[in-house]
């Protein structure tokens, strides 16, 4: 698969190794090799699941991202929606506009909602 047409978000994080910890548990991580050498800075990580998704952290500007006001969301359309729920201690449920899904926030608050199409899960009518 070509990357060309791959849009991959960009999220600003007041405390990288939080943020990078908290996605690691959602299935994103960043290759060994994609680490800068020791002494160098560490301001950017790329990060991925293995199964097309990306997600790029970086520094925010110092005060940008105040708790309870961060405006910045993401979904992630993950098939086993459950086991990602067990991880967050989260109930997943059938939304009106058609996902199964549930919602947690990152380290900076940040929504995270994590969702599969209901007609598209095992055992949907």
């Amino acid at each position: 698969m070509s990357p060309s047409g791959a849009l991959i978000a960009i999220l600003p994080c007041n405390d990288l190794d939080a943020s990078e910890r908290f996605y690691n548990r959602l299935g994103f991580a960043r290759p060994d090799g994609e680490r800068p050498a020791p002494g160098e800075p560490d301001t950017y990580r790329m990060l991925s699941n293995g199964k097309g998704g990306y997600l790029h952290l970086t520094d925010a500007v110092e005060g940008w991202l105040t708790p309870g006001r961060n405006p910045f969301g993401l979904y992630l359309y993950l098939e086993s929606v459950d086991a990602a729920a067990r991880e967050f201690q989260q109930s997943p449920e059938d939304k009106p506009w058609g996902m199964y899904e549930f919602a947690v926030s990152d380290p900076d608050e940040t929504l995270v909602r994590v969702g599969w199409p209901t007609r598209l899960r095992t055992g949907a009518q």
